[in-house]
């Protein structure tokens, strides 16, 4: 049996189960994150080095498959599990069930992993399911803090609501189609003349459900409250991850299952994509906590990737790659600079960062810098991902038939000035607002994970061919 195409799974998910093995025979903590970094580095290269090769797709039994598109989603997830428990080192030293947390970061990863590749929707239902099971846990790791225990209870209720729905949905899909492969779907759905009210009803439930996932509007209520909840370092996990994962398994059902009854579909997720980015942006504006300002700026960008699925074209699906791929360096790396001042007894509200680039010159020009290219300024890596994005919806209007796609394009440039604004007032209170002028020191772990985060954002802004090239293959091999 050839297991290339889930050897990287296999390896994460044998690191993950001997840690707690690990942590009962030595008590040391450091000894067993230090495992977990080095299972995810294991796994980064069994992946590079497929991605290096430029190898064959390799399928496992009809169910999985390894492609440049699976491979790049699983560095990329790797990457952001890699900086979470490089971060997470100093920031949960004190706590309890220490093995276990870093194994629920391992075997979320792996759920997000066989998402990528999977090409079957029981296969990516497992995977959504191992992730969200673990990501439950992770949210409420703290079980003393009242705040993490509300935001795990909402997360499982909600979680569990949008599984069900979603099984619902795929049941219809699977009633009117017979059969669960992802490709064998979208060629029989191309053979149907008319929509039955199944077919319809299916369409509903899987955009609800997964809506839910990636915190789509409406769908999107949780997202603020399990984010401001959670362990920092975790809602990093969260925004650059789990969410990302979602958006993933809307790629594969709608450009891949679906794709043939574009025209039914096309208009309704162009209208959430608007809502999404222009609800996500205003609701940010008035916020006082940074971690709900994130979270909420999360949602937007979520807005700006799903144009993708009604543009439906390889060059949009290379820019939602992309703006994937930069998002999670750029969230991921604001998420952790909040967990950071955290840790030295800084508040969480906007005003706390007042008179910051005084104190710690170093992460006020980070955060700067994260947040600049969150809203999209060049020379930052989110304002060549969202050239390619939005530029692909204009790539897409001259098409007579739809020319409309152009306001897709314009939504997206408007919300992102309207980010601008939020974004600097945080960067204005931390350079122009007087504050208290003690210096603040992080751990040298957070610091590390930080680093990567912002080189990575100043990196691809200012020479993003190779991040391109790697999107245009993943692409390519998606509509494959």
């Amino acid at each position: 049996m050839d297991l290339t195409a889930v050897l990287p799974e296999i390896i994460m998910i044998i690191f993950a189960a001997v840690l707690p093995a690990v942590y009962l025979g030595t008590k040391n903590d450091k000894m067993v994150a230090g495992i977990s970094i080095a299972g995810i580095l294991i796994a980064m290269a069994t992946v590079g080095q497929f991605l290096w090769n430029g190898a064959s797709p390799v399928v496992f039994e009809n169910l999985l498959q390894l492609d440049a598109f699976s491979a790049l989603f699983m560095l990329v997830f790797l990457i952001v599990a890699l900086y979470v428990v490089i971060a997470s080192v100093r920031y949960i030293e004190k706590e309890r069930h220490l093995a276990e947390y870093y194994t629920l970061i391992m075997f979320a990863t792996v759920g997000m992993m066989v998402v990528a590749s999977a090409t079957d929707l029981i296969t990516l239902f497992v995977g959504i399911e191992l992730t969200s099971l673990s990501s439950f846990a992770l949210v409420g790791f703290r079980k003393k803090d009242k705040r993490g225990a509300e935001a795990a209870t909402k997360y499982f209720v909600i979680g569990g609501l949008s599984s069900a729905i979603s099984l619902y949905g795929i049941s219809l899909l699977y009633g009117v189609t017979h059969t669960t492969n992802i490709a064998e779907i979208g060629a029989v759905v191309g053979d149907i003349t008319g929509l039955g009210p199944a077919l319809y009803i299916s369409l509903v439930m899987l955009i609800a459900g997964f809506g839910f996932k990636v915190a789509i509007v409406p769908f999107h209520m949780w997202a603020p409250d399990v984010y401001e909840g959670a362990p920092t370092p975790i809602a990093s996990f969260l925004a650059a991850g789990s969410k990302k994962m979602g958006l993933v398994a809307l790629f594969k059902i709608f450009l891949i299952g679906l794709f043939a009854i574009k025209a039914d579909w096309e208009i309704a997720v162009a209208v959430i994509a608007i809502a999404t980015m222009t609800l996500g942006n205003i609701m940010a504006v008035n916020q006082t906590s940074i971690k709900r300002m994130l979270a909420y700026s999360s949602i937007a960008q979520a807005g700006y990737i799903l144009i993708v699925l009604p543009i439906g074209t390889d060059y949009a699906l290379m820019g939602g790659i992309f703006h994937i791929i930069t998002h999670a360096f750029m969230k991921g790396g604001a998420f952790l600079i909040v967990a950071g001042l955290s840790m030295s007894a800084l508040g969480e509200n906007i005003a706390d960062y007042k008179g910051l680039a005084k104190r710690t010159p170093l992460l006020a020009l980070g955060m700067a810098i994260l947040l600049f290219a969150l809203a999209g300024i060049p020379p930052l890596s989110g304002f060549a991902s969202k050239v390619v994005l939005f530029s692909s919806a204009v790539d897409a209007s001259m098409i007579p038939a739809d020319n409309w796609m152009i306001w897709l394009a314009i939504a997206g440039v408007l919300n992102s000035a309207l980010s601008l604004y939020y974004y600097a007032r945080v960067v204005k209170y931390m350079y122009v607002e007087k504050g208290p002028e003690s210096k603040i020191r992080i751990p040298t772990t957070v610091a590390i994970a930080i680093f990567i985060c912002v080189v990575a954002t100043v990196i691809i802004g200012i020479y993003p061919e190779p991040i391109v090239d790697a999107c245009q293959a993943a692409a390519t091999a998606f509509f494959a």
